[in-house]
């Protein structure tokens, strides 16, 4: 069994804790002019200024806030949509987890192109729905954040809402519920451990999101991601990058584990009930 478990256990260590060792040194090391630029020390400094200077603060929490819609509206959206591919007869459950898919054929910077001529101010969406700009602002952001994100939402809901028994639904509609009532009685409360993975596959790669917010939120964008690349390419500040980078893997290790022990304690379920 321990050699079965050696190949994993060494793969998790050379690409998962290796490179995170080697960001928080660099987080711990100080400014230096040369190739690299920092000399190895213990200095705290740096992940003390990253959470007290309001430029990292007001970054990642409007990271935080961000993420949090682009996740929340993607549950709104995804949620009926994984339902209804659940419920579709076999014969079309494929084709339409392959339409889901789809946007995945074609490669993100295209699509993310394709948006910005969709939302130009002489682009059709603008056109048919009669407002004056769309582009660089932060409802292109979300529509660009929902769009990517939004099979990451979907799958996972599919696959959990595609193994409940529609004995316990029947069950409820027999006993007087209406349908409103056998969603958040019945299909909500089973379908939690969906809505979390697919909440955490949104969330995690949300917050840091760098092209999206860039490409169509415009220079008043300044997401973590931005403030992240400037520091590490621009500035070639690598301590203060890899300090915000270190907070950044705090909070996205602090936000799913609060909401996986939520789901598990059954609070969440019964709030939502």
């Amino acid at each position: 069994m321990r050699w079965v478990l050696t190949l994993p256990v060494a793969w998790l260590i050379l690409l998962l804790a290796a490179p995170l060792g080697v960001v928080l040194l660099i987080a711990l090391a100080l400014p230096a002019d040369g190739v690299p630029p920092y000399s190895l020390g213990l200095n705290l400094d740096n992940l003390w200024v990253v959470a007290t200077d309001p430029l990292y603060r007001d970054a990642l929490l409007r990271s935080l806030r961000v993420a949090g819609v682009s996740t929340l509206a993607c549950l709104v959206i995804g949620f009926p949509m994984a339902l209804a591919i659940a419920r579709a007869a076999p014969r079309w459950q494929n084709s339409l987890l392959l339409a889901v898919m789809l946007p995945f054929w074609t490669g993100f910077l295209m699509r993310i192109n394709a948006w910005i001529g969709l939302l130009t101010d002489d682009g059709l969406i603008v056109r048919v729905l009669g407002v004056s700009r769309l582009l660089y602002t932060d409802t292109a952001m979300y529509i660009g954040m929902v769009y990517t994100y939004l099979p990451f939402m979907v799958l996972p809901l599919y696959a959990r809402l595609s193994r409940l028994d529609p004995a316990l639904m029947e069950a409820a509609a027999d006993l007087g519920a209406p349908p409103w009532r056998v969603f958040l009685r019945v299909i909500l409360p089973l379908s939690m451990p969906g809505v979390v993975a697919g909440a955490a596959l949104v969330f995690v790669p949300a917050i840091g999101e760098y092209v999206i917010p860039a490409l169509l939120g415009g220079p008043q964008a300044q997401l973590i991601g931005k403030v992240l690349w400037e520091e590490f390419f621009a500035n070639r500040d690598w301590p203060t990058a890899s300090a915000v980078a270190a907070w950044l893997l705090v909070v996205l290790v602090a936000v799913p584990g609060c909401m996986l022990r939520l789901v598990r304690s059954g609070w969440l379920g019964r709030l939502l009930i």
